[in-house]
């Protein structure tokens, strides 16, 4: 939201500075004068709302920043400090299931904290303003696939990439939406003997439709109303751990650049993502009024 309202005040601004160009070199054409000055008092009306717009989006996001990183980790770092306390002072007083149950606190309270950590950075990252540019989906692709496949030698993931996948956009961000796709594909083809992700395009009435596709674990579509919302899980944590957090990055993301996404899937047969990317221009045609 930050960012889109950044972009548009900047933009305003580019066309106030041309109109009050072309006023200049107006002459004295009475009729074309009060149209450009009436055009460029709406301008400035535009420019004046979208500032305030801004501010205000601005504060909030730091107010949320302020109160997650603070107020919501102070508690948490109440519980696991005393949880560390009882099992140095009163470990040896306490059974096996007591012990257990201590250590499964200070484990919660530790994915509290990543849970808060990744919200925060999803805010960070998705709140950046928009550079517009030409991007190779298939490249980034390529290479979040090499480095998926260096984490684990012994996995063996066949992938295959589209060649000559392009779209305008953030490239930053294009490739944190296929960063948590891939890296979610990967994931939850641990367990299947002949693990495939696909990444390729379709053409729907002109428009392009990119996807990401698995062979993997897959989910209910009964549940795929909630696929995108915050830390939300279709799986065990011991099955496929997580923050919960990712696809509501993508969904972000994508939604920013003015794009959809959604997913098609069935428990046991993988998961396909959809998602478009408007034909929006790159930042040097934003120049143009």
């Amino acid at each position: 939201m930050v960012g889109l309202l950044l972009m548009l005040h900047r933009r305003n601004l580019r066309r106030i500075e041309k109109l009050r160009q072309a006023l200049a070199a107006a002459g004295d054409a009475d009729g074309e004068l009060a149209a450009l000055r009436e055009r460029l008092a709406q301008l400035e009306r535009e420019r004046s709302e979208q500032a305030l717009q801004f501010d205000l989006a601005a504060r909030e996001m730091e107010s949320f920043s302020y109160s997650v990183s603070h107020d919501l980790r102070a508690p948490l770092r109440v519980v696991d400090g005393f949880a560390a306390i009882i099992l140095e002072d009163y470990g040896a007083r306490l059974d096996t299931i007591g012990r257990e149950h201590v250590l499964r606190i200070a484990a919660a309270a530790a994915r509290m904290n990543a849970m808060i950590d990744a919200l925060l950075g999803m805010s960070r990252r998705t709140a950046r303003d928009l550079e517009i540019e030409r991007f190779d989906l298939s490249r980034a692709a390529q290479d979040l696939a090499d480095e998926l496949c260096a984490t684990d030698v012994r996995r063996k993931v066949e992938f295959r990439i589209e060649p000559d996948l392009r779209a305008n956009g953030d490239p930053t961000l294009l490739r944190l939406v296929l960063q948590n796709l891939l890296g979610n594909a990967y994931k939850f083809t641990g367990r299947a003997a002949q693990a495939v992700v696909e990444v390729g395009h379709h053409v729907v009435d002109g428009n392009d439709v990119f996807f990401v596709r698995d062979n993997g674990a897959g989910f209910d579509m009964r549940f795929a109303g909630h696929l995108f919302g915050l830390f939300q899980r279709f799986h065990s944590q011991n099955d496929f751990p997580g923050t919960g957090v990712g696809l509501a990055t993508v969904q972000r993301i994508v939604r920013k650049h003015g794009g959809r996404i959604w997913a098609e899937s069935e428990p046991g047969r993988g998961a396909c993502f959809y998602f478009t990317l408007p034909r929006v221009p790159v930042s040097g045609e934003l120049e143009r009024v």
